[in-house]
């Protein structure tokens, strides 16, 4: 009689963490079933995601942390090194730390990088998921390094500037998720995302983001008020020209 191999409990849960986290990196978790991910992940028993996670959202949720807690740890680190010296720290110095710790979480998970792709996928579909995930616990690195731009950018406009900082947080995993899966999915490397330079002249594109000069299209909006308060202006209709005309009509008749 053959006997059935036992499996730990420990590798059951990390094989169905690490075949989810791959394919919602592929397709988002609306387009990923629980059933799609137990078989994918070589599971005969069918209610084995529910006995170790409950539901996919429970799942989804501690994918989140699991890769947030290890960039988050990454930047405190890097951070509390950066202000302990006696010279103050620079922009680019705070962008790499928000750059480089998202970079090779293969290395420290022991999987293929498909985390990046997995959260940016999520942040469009369900935005306040992912929020909830991080408790306001897990991102407390970045907001570290918000805090230090906004104090070297006080030159910067505050309304122009907190503009920049919502363009970065988009722009920041967006590109790195797509250089993720572009090296991921190219064996010896990526053509043009594995490019030895690459990486300083994205983030020198985030330093061009946040320091640049406004045009003088921004500056003339700007000093209109609110983009609603200048689109309420043009669509106003003058009093002294309707006046006027009643005053033609009245006269004729």
């Amino acid at each position: 009689m053959r006997l059935r191999q036992h499996i730990p409990q420990a590798d059951t849960r990390d094989t169905i963490k690490q075949t989810a986290r791959r394919l919602f990196a592929e397709r988002g978790i609306d387009g990923v079933s629980v059933k799609e991910i137990v078989v994918a992940a070589g599971q005969r028993n069918g209610g084995s995601l529910h006995y170790h996670f409950r539901t996919k959202e429970a799942l989804v949720r501690e994918l989140v942390v699991d890769g947030a807690k290890i960039i988050d740890q990454r930047r405190n680190t890097q951070l509390n090194a950066l202000e302990q010296r006696d010279t103050s720290p620079t922009l680019r110095e705070i962008i790499e730390i928000l750059v480089l710790p998202s970079t090779d979480l293969a290395s420290e998970t022991g999987v293929e990088d498909t985390y990046l792709r997995f959260i940016t996928i999520l942040q469009l579909s369900h935005r306040q998921l992912f929020l909830d995930a991080l408790e306001n616990q897990w991102n407390s690195g970045y907001l570290r390094c918000l805090t230090h731009i906004r104090n070297l950018l006080q030159s910067v406009p505050s309304g122009i500037l907190n503009q920049r900082l919502v363009f970065m947080g988009i722009y920041l995993p967006a590109v790195m998720a797509v250089r993720e899966g572009a090296i991921a999915s190219s064996e010896g490397g990526h053509k043009f995302w594995s490019s030895p330079h690459l990486l300083e002249n994205f983030m020198d594109s985030m330093e061009a983001l946040l320091r640049g000069a406004m045009s003088v299209q921004t500056q003339r909006q700007l000093a209109k008020g609110t983009p609603r308060a200048a689109a309420d202006r043009r669509t106003e209709k003058p009093a002294q020209p309707q006046k006027a005309l009643r005053s033609t009509a009245h006269r004729r008749a």
